[in-house]
């Protein structure tokens, strides 16, 4: 494996471990909250302003052309299991389990190349 591919793959995880505190530290304050209508007021909260909806909707859609390239690469370098990080994505954060993904398949490169 290349230093390249090794720097790669350690900023990935950086990203995924920056992201999973980011994303679930909020998350635990949320549902922690008396009277949070939880998960549906979760969402609910998602687009309770302009703002809110904005990036609540661009996160749809990065989410929806973030899915379609990791099956798309899946299928093509042959990684196991790509439904597993989609599901997640769901449950934990696709800003964590994207990185995690793209390890994964910065692996598989440096694997092919030699």
């Amino acid at each position: 494996m290349k230093n390249t591919d090794r720097l790669l793959i350690a900023f990935y995880a950086a990203c995924a471990a920056v992201a999973l505190y980011a994303t679930w530290s909020h998350n635990l304050a949320f549902f922690a909250q008396p009277d949070n209508g939880g998960l549906a007021g979760f969402v609910r909260q998602s687009y309770a302003n302009h703002a809110a909806s904005s990036i609540a909707n661009d996160i749809l859609m990065v989410c929806l052309a973030a899915f379609a390239f990791m099956i798309a690469e899946a299928r093509r370098l042959g990684i196991r299991h790509v439904w597993l990080y989609i599901l997640l994505s769901q449950g934990i954060a696709v800003s964590v389990m994207f990185p995690l993904f793209l390890i994964a398949r910065q692996r598989r490169l440096a694997r092919a190349a030699g």
